[in-house]
């Protein structure tokens, strides 16, 4: 089981729930990683719901099982990306031809359910049509409110942005817009001074 208890933090750091089977026009899905467990769960719970279910999934290091598990579980349409910017457009295209009444699960990392939350809002879509799930890895998605580049999978803090190298202190606070951590300059007032970095939640 690959769920995480988050501490309690500031009121802009998002929080999850657990996807649950709602009645809709439509049934659109989307998970990454781990994720997976949290669609299978519902399929297990019913099975009618998978059946009518549009699922994008994006596999990334967990190899074939989860995306064998998926199919078995039979949806209605089960599409297998390489990663979130390489279905950014068919989210796209799904989400803007959803019914009214169409119901969104969202599952996996923060990466992953931030962009995606981040997406339909834009597009119209209620908030409370969407649920979400956090499964798996811990890391970040993280903007240096510095130079604005935007670091993804940040695992450490602090540390190095990969744009304009300045060392990042990673704050709770989060941009929805963004659907990015803020990421301000550790040692601004005496460069150098940077202490030793350490795992994410550790």
């Amino acid at each position: 089981m690959s769920t995480f208890d988050f501490p309690p933090s500031i009121a802009s750091r998002p929080t999850y729930g657990k996807l649950a089977p709602r009645a809709g026009a439509a049934q659109i899905m989307l998970a990454d990683a781990e994720g997976a467990e949290a669609l299978l769960s519902l399929a297990k719970a019913n099975p009618d719901l998978m059946r009518r279910a549009h699922v994008i999934y994006i596999p990334k290091d967990t190899g074939t099982g989860f995306s064998d598990q998926l199919r078995a579980a039979a949806p209605d349409i089960l599409h297998i990306a390489p990663s979130y910017a390489a279905c950014t457009q068919r989210l796209q295209r799904v989400f803007s031809a959803a019914p009214m009444g169409a119901q969104f699960y969202l599952a996996g990392t923060e990466g992953l359910i931030g962009q995606a939350i981040a997406l339909a809002l834009q597009i119209g879509i209620p908030k409370s049509a969407i649920q979400t799930e956090h499964r798996g890895s811990v890391a970040r998605r993280v903007q240096c409110v510095h130079c604005k580049g935007i670091t993804e999978e940040v695992m450490t803090d602090p540390f190095q942005c990969g744009h304009c190298g300045l060392n990042l202190f990673v704050r709770d606070h989060y941009s929805r817009r963004l659907a990015a951590f803020q990421g301000v300059c550790i040692d601004a007032e005496d460069p150098g001074n940077v202490p030793p970095s350490v795992e994410l939640y550790s």
